[in-house]
């Protein structure tokens, strides 16, 4: 389930960043959200979480914010259970 939430990742933040007029580098599982090499910035975050509830029906934030800095962090927040 990891690789189809990754998937899923990829390209919604392709997404966002190619409305930016950016080019999304290469992800892996260790690619940092803030701070890192991805054109984003927390408003740009903030989409792609919204983006991710409103795709795969779940919420992990529902109770709280939980922490995350990388692509497979965030991405183990939807295959386990909030």
């Amino acid at each position: 389930m990891t690789d189809s939430i990754f998937a899923l990742i990829a390209e919604e933040l392709g997404r966002i960043v190619a409305d930016k007029g950016e080019v999304l580098p290469s992800l892996d599982m260790d690619s940092m959200f803030l701070g890192g090499d991805l054109p984003i910035d927390s408003l740009d975050l903030a989409t792609l979480l919204v983006v991710l509830e409103q795709r795969t029906g779940q919420d992990p934030f529902r109770d709280g914010l939980r922490q995350f800095t990388t692509v497979g962090e965030l991405a183990a927040l939807y295959t386990v259970p909030a």
